[in-house]
């Protein structure tokens, strides 16, 4: 399976509008470049719009014209997503001075674009830390219902279809949650199953992994793993779902225990230690 000209062909026939908020950024412009001229998607790059269009003629890129430029210290909807911001966050005691500068702040201003439905999206991380990018998404977005915890997930194409789904493995939480609890790493279990229905179009199955595979090892750690198995197991009995495992044994048939549910592990959850 070609999972990227899937996505690619799937977002064509329902483009969506992008915000990038690195909007002189070279990777980003390029990138920008690429999917306004294929036509894949609609985007708004924020920043100053003459950085933005020199950078573009700098690197000879002709399709950035498509695309829509935000000055964020100076646009029509600035005082209404002052007012938005203000209203999510007043209880936290930001004020109107504070709104008004935050909104200038591309990587809010793009979080607050989507909370108001004027864009559906935002492609952030290339001159930003992970931590900036999260802080106001979780402000401002927030979670799903349901999952009180953020979680990142990393896609390995391997150059065979012995493991994973035709070689696709997604291993989640790799950069986000440093030391997820229990019931946050069945939250992440249980998200990230859904984000590979969405994003891959396949059907899950996860292996919860641990040093230990099924008790043989005993640690507060593998405790975790098991405790977090039990939960997403409660909350989504529908799913997939085996551990604690180990990696050999959530992928190798001849390694995994016969009562195992799993019978060929797409997705992995990392262990906690």
């Amino acid at each position: 399976m070609d999972l990227i000209q899937d996505i690619i062909d799937r977002a064509k026939a329902n483009p969506q509008h992008i915000v990038f908020p690195e909007g002189t950024e070279e990777r980003t412009l390029k990138a920008a470049d690429r999917l306004l001229r294929d036509g894949i998607v609609r985007i708004t790059l924020i920043g100053d719009p003459y950085s933005i269009r020199s950078r573009a003629h700098d690197l000879g890129l002709r399709n950035i014209e498509k695309a829509t430029l935000l000055d964020p210290k100076k646009h029509a909807k600035k005082q209404d997503y002052i007012d938005l911001l203000l209203q999510l966050r007043k209880a936290k005691g930001l004020t109107e001075e504070q709104a008004a500068i935050l909104v200038e702040d591309p990587l809010y201003l793009g979080c607050l674009m989507i909370k108001a439905g004027d864009a559906d999206g935002e492609l952030a991380g290339a001159i930003n830390a992970t931590g900036d990018v999260l802080r106001p998404a979780l402000q401002i977005i927030k979670t799903t219902p349901g999952i009180s915890c953020v979680s990142g997930i990393f896609m390995m194409f391997l150059p065979h279809g012995d493991y994973g789904d035709n070689g696709l493995l997604l291993f989640a939480d790799c950069a986000v949650m440093p030391n997820p609890t229990a019931t946050e790493l069945a939250q992440i279990a249980i998200s990230s199953a859904e984000s590979a229905r969405a994003i891959a179009n396949i059907e899950p199955r996860i292996a919860m992994l641990s040093f230990s595979t099924k008790g043989s090892a005993h640690h507060e750690m593998v405790d975790k793993v098991v405790e977090a198995t039990r939960l997403a197991k409660e909350q989504a009995p529908d799913l997939q779902l085996d551990g604690e495992l180990q990696l050999d044994a959530a992928l190798v048939g001849k390694v995994r225990l016969p009562r195992s549910r799993l019978p060929v592990a797409l997705w992995q959850v990392r262990p906690t230690s």
